[in-house]
């Protein structure tokens, strides 16, 4: 027994949940990158002249090193970061479904029961793992350890809410990324504009002021120069329209895996 308490008060702590990013899965980073080139190759072979010059800047001397050949490159990491975090919540909430507690109406917990429950928990968040680091397995060591530190209902109950709600300002902490793409984008956009219209002006200052087609070209150039922002503003919005989404659903997970320790752990706690 005195064993058991050791290691329940040592593994919680030692199990580092792991943060897993776009770059720590090669394959979806290349299928992003992949569709990000190829959409430009897409655009450039197939639209027409007008919407390649908004979209890919078709008409700039350094094509295809365009900025806004850039920002479909940092749109695609977006939309990979994007996606690594969908697959995790679909994970979490997959944990919901492992059986780690009783879900009948007549089942209490008393110390043998909790042992079992504990030993099955920390083995699915041993390093390495394919569980590692999952929300649920981690909050049913947490209120193990607790009640069988405790020996209280309210306590563990207590141990409950504190670690949903550090465990929603780590999924927050995982969003980091995909908000830096969301404000590298528009900045890229800005960055584009600005420069565009730098050459204009410099165009504008190279030819005669006489000539009667200035006016027109440089209103071409002024225009070609705010697509950028244009464009990334587009980028910018979709992104942080999904990024809502999928936070939501990784938030939910996190909701029903506290709901489903409350009905299935705390509610069936009976001390010996």
């Amino acid at each position: 027994m005195a064993q058991l308490h050791q290691n329940q008060t040592t593994q919680p702590s030692a199990v580092r949940p792991q943060v897993r990013r776009v770059f720590s899965y090669p394959m979806i980073l290349i299928i992003c990158l992949a569709a990000a080139i190829g959409l430009i190759i897409l655009i450039d072979h197939f639209l027409p002249e007008a919407v390649g010059v908004i979209l890919i800047d078709r008409d700039r001397s350094t094509y295809p090193f365009t900025v806004q050949n850039l920002m479909w490159i940092v749109f695609a990491l977006g939309i990979g970061e994007l996606v690594v975090r969908a697959r995790d919540a679909s994970a979490e909430r997959a944990q919901l479904k492992m059986g780690y507690l009783p879900e009948d109406e007549t089942t209490l917990l008393q110390s043998l029961e909790l042992r079992h429950i504990y030993a099955v928990a920390r083995q699915a968040n041993q390093p390495n793992q394919p569980y590692e680091g999952r929300f649920l397995p981690r909050l049913i060591q947490r209120i193990v350890t607790q009640f069988q530190t405790t020996k209280s209902i309210d306590q563990s109950n207590v141990i409950l809410n504190s670690s949903l709600e550090l465990y929603l300002h780590e999924i927050d902490l995982r969003y980091t990324m995909i908000r830096y793409v969301v404000w590298a984008i528009p900045t890229l956009g800005f960055i584009g504009t600005v420069v565009g219209i730098s050459l204009a002006l410099a165009f504008a200052g190279s030819v005669d002021l006489q000539d009667p087609t200035l006016l027109a070209e440089l209103t071409k150039r002024l225009a070609v120069a705010f697509n950028t922002t244009l464009l990334a503003l587009v980028m910018s919005a979709f992104l942080v329209l999904i990024q809502h989404i999928v936070q939501a659903f990784e938030e939910r997970a996190v909701n029903q895996a506290g709901q489903y320790c409350l009905d299935n752990l705390i509610n069936r706690l009976y001390g010996d």
